[in-house]
């Protein structure tokens, strides 16, 4: 038992061990960004992987008259305000049929590299390097959420894995890194996104000492956690004395709210209730006792009607005949007439209890 329980304990370990590798990478990048690490050469390397992925996309396959322009703009538009038209790459190129791969992305990313400048341009530079750190904090934090999330779905199915012949351990490590790296994508993408796209209000400190530089306070809409809404919940639950008591949020009683509810569980236990939910039962006759030295009244008989052309006093029970011992035989009748009369010269019966026939005498012929 000892080395099943080891055993199942080092298989845990095997797939936390996963997770936390990608757990470390998270939390060392996390804390350079916190220890004022520059972001700058970090948020171009997003925006050119944001954009290799977008082409990849839309340029991967055939031919450039079989690519779809019009999608890969409005997909672009939704990164960075764009500043040039299909027209204009056309004409560049010379026709759609010279267009090639290589040629767009040097044009599409010089035109988001000039967005971005800018971008910082109209901000300030230490504007722009509060709001990279901002919103990559920001980012990061929700998406690994989310991923930690992902994890916990693929740990409690992945065991199903081994019905087909394959290692849930091995599996849960290629699933997991696929999911990390598609987190990773979602951060760069979600974070060029926000960069151009956040309506930014600069204010300066003005409270600043002499000789250090003021830092800009960036607010951005839709950037921080949104306060939750305080929502007034209470929990009804028994007691330990089996009543009722009402709880808040933080576990707290709430007398008067208890008070309520007991009063409500009072009534509707007094109250009479139906078979069927929501209908009352009909008030109950009670049973009203007799005085005393009355006559009780008689109850109707149970018997059944008699059969039509019968009268009750004709009607009588039959009674079943006595049962009889086997070993003795029943009494043998005799007709007035024939009946012997006992003389003083007849015999009785013998003493072998045997019978003898009785015959007249002489004096009684003549």
């Amino acid at each position: 038992m000892e080395a099943r329980n080891a055993e199942i304990r080092k298989n845990v370990l095997k797939y936390d061990d996963v997770l936390n590798r990608q757990r470390e990478a998270i939390y060392a990048d996390r804390r350079r960004i916190l220890e004022g690490d520059d972001l700058h050469e970090r948020t171009q390397a997003f925006l050119e992987s944001v954009i290799e992925d977008v082409l990849d996309s839309h340029t991967g396959e055939g031919n450039s008259e079989d690519w779809d322009f019009d999608a890969l703009w409005v997909e672009l538009r939704t990164l960075y305000p764009m500043s040039i038209t299909i027209d204009e790459v056309l004409a560049e190129a010379g026709s759609k049929g010279r267009v090639s791969r290589e040629f767009i992305r040097r044009e599409i990313l010089s035109d988001a590299k000039l967005a971005y400048e800018k971008r910082e341009t109209q901000l300030g530079s230490p504007a722009m390097r509060e709001l990279e750190r901002r919103v990559v904090l920001s980012v990061i934090d929700r998406r690994w959420r989310d991923h930690l999330y992902e994890m916990d779905y693929l740990k409690d199915g992945i065991g199903l894995r081994a019905m087909a012949q394959r290692d849930p351990l091995v599996e849960y490590q290629r699933e997991g890194f696929a999911l990390f790296q598609t987190m990773m994508g979602q951060i760069r993408e979600e974070t060029v996104g926000y960069l151009f796209n956040l309506e930014v209000e600069v204010t300066s400190s003005q409270n600043a000492p002499t000789g250090v530089i003021a830092q800009p306070t960036v607010a951005a809409k839709g950037l921080g956690a949104s306060a939750a809404p305080v929502q007034n919940l209470s929990y009804s639950a028994p007691s330990d004395a089996g009543g009722v008591e009402v709880r808040n949020q933080r576990g707290q009683l709430e007398r008067a709210a208890t008070a309520r509810a007991q009063q409500k569980e009072a009534e509707q236990t007094l109250a009479p209730t139906g078979g069927r939910f929501g209908q009352e039962q009909p008030p109950r006759r009670r049973l009203r006792r007799a005085p005393a030295g009355s006559v009780p009244p008689r109850r109707a008989s149970l018997a059944p009607p008699l059969p039509a052309g019968r009268s009750a006093s004709r009607t009588r029970l039959r009674r079943r005949p006595r049962r009889t011992a086997p070993h003795a035989a029943p009494p043998r009748r005799s007709s007035p007439a024939a009946a012997p009369s006992h003389s003083a010269g007849s015999s009785g019966p013998q003493q072998d209890g045997s019978r003898r026939s009785v015959l007249p005498s002489p004096e009684s012929a003549c």
